[in-house]
């Protein structure tokens, strides 16, 4: 009777111990943070589609680098402030994208335009519309691979400040990448829907432009394969 009893405590003992044993195999380490869960949806809401148009909701970006000619009235500082902002564009960047500066506009494939709003409505008359109460904007083209080819955007010197200039260089040459829409999420975000003129990217802002500029990430994705490629993405890190 003893050695049953001593037998069944065995295999309640084995059972146990192989439950726990299954419990640790499942461990958050599987599963995303809630900070990641928030890139992901972030990142659906600001890189499907566009503000303005029809476009699909997939995945765009560029897949050769961005050649920036600037033309206008340009100062200084607002050189300068591009020439940050391209550097920290690329140190974003792993899947071989860069921005580059070149002073040929034959050799460019995106156009920077510094200047008044009525002088950039003379050069792109297809945004006159726009142009009275946007103070910068940007426009972007593709192939049939979904991939971005071309480009161009503009801010305006007249009617903004110059932090207002800046803030407006960086979110318009961001959304130039790719990351094409706005939202009320996040105040601190360069992509904030609401007027502001915060001048860096928040570090949900990184994450974007870095999962975009990601090698496993691919153009002409929906929202549910977006959703496995950044999950895998982030859980490889």
């Amino acid at each position: 009777m003893k050695s049953k009893i001593v037998l069944l405590l065995s295999l309640i003992i084995i059972v146990s111990s192989c439950s726990k044993e299954e419990d640790v195999i499942v461990t958050p380490e599987s599963e995303l943070t809630a900070y990641q869960s928030d890139v992901v949806s972030y990142f659906k809401e600001i890189a499907l589609g566009l503000e303005f148009g029809n476009a699909s909701k997939i995945t765009r970006k560029r897949t050769s680098d961005m050649k920036i000619f600037v033309g206008g009235s340009p100062d200084t500082e607002l050189f300068g402030e591009l020439e940050k902002i391209k550097n920290e564009i690329n140190a974003l960047a792993t899947d071989g994208f860069s921005i580059e500066m070149v002073t040929d506009s034959v050799q460019s494939n995106f156009y920077i335009f510094f200047g008044s709003g009525d002088e950039y409505g003379e050069i792109f008359p297809s945004l006159s519309n726009l142009i009275d109460s946007n103070w910068g904007l940007f426009s972007i083209f593709w192939n049939g691979a979904n991939e971005i080819t071309t480009g161009y955007m503009s801010v305006d010197t007249e009617r903004a400040n110059s932090a207002a200039q800046k803030h407006l260089l960086r979110e318009e040459l961001t959304q130039s990448l790719g990351l094409a829409r706005d939202s009320f999420l996040y105040q601190e975000s360069i992509f904030q829907q609401d007027w502001t003129t915060t001048n860096e990217y928040a570090e949900i802002d990184k994450e974007l432009i870095r999962l975009l500029y990601h090698p496993d990430m691919s153009v002409g994705l929906n929202s549910s394969q977006v959703d496995e490629v950044l999950t895998d993405i982030l859980l490889s890190e």
